[in-house]
């Protein structure tokens, strides 16, 4: 995953709103943390890893990368502010022994410790455990790529329809 060329497309994304929205990047941290958490509902609900009362299955596999991918989007963006774009390499995270529903939890975990401290440090720990909830729910590196970049289109579409 060429996560540089992913931080550099988010970035376009992210100037474009800002543009045609009128906003200041550096006030927006806390809407983004909140959306972020939103996404993993979102996700988690896809999944239905955590519905032990329901005997349906999860969503589609698509659905549910879409839903990653939609994570993924400001979880770059607050990299971006943060400044982390312009120097951040990939690096494998050792997949943990740790039940999809204990993943989740740890991200949420992560983002709030984040929330509270806006850190570098706080960021890839954030980073890494959302690329280890990719790694538990099957996604690879490439999976996610291209579902990103599909999306990240979709998401220009929206802003030139109005969204």
């Amino acid at each position: 995953m060429d996560l540089l060329h992913l931080f550099k497309l988010q970035k376009e994304l992210d100037e474009r709103i800002l543009k045609e929205h009128n906003l200041e990047p550096k006030k927006l941290l806390k809407e983004k943390t909140l959306a972020l958490l939103v996404e993993i509902g979102e996700l988690a609900n896809e999944t239905r890893c955590f519905k032990y009362w329901s005997t349906r299955p999860s969503s589609e596999r698509d659905v549910i990368l879409e839903e990653y991918v939609d994570g993924f989007h400001f979880i770059l963006s607050v990299g971006i502010d943060l400044g982390v774009d312009k120097n951040f390499l990939f690096y494998k995270c050792a997949h943990a022994n740790k039940t999809t529903v204990q993943t989740f939890l740890d991200v949420y975990a992560r983002v709030i410790r984040f929330h509270d401290q806006p850190s570098i440090t706080n960021y890839i720990e954030l980073f890494t455990s959302y690329l280890r909830l990719g790694q538990a729910l099957d996604f690879s590196q490439e999976d996610i790529e291209r579902a990103y970049l599909a999306k990240n289109e979709v998401n220009h579409q929206r802003q030139t329809q109005g969204y």
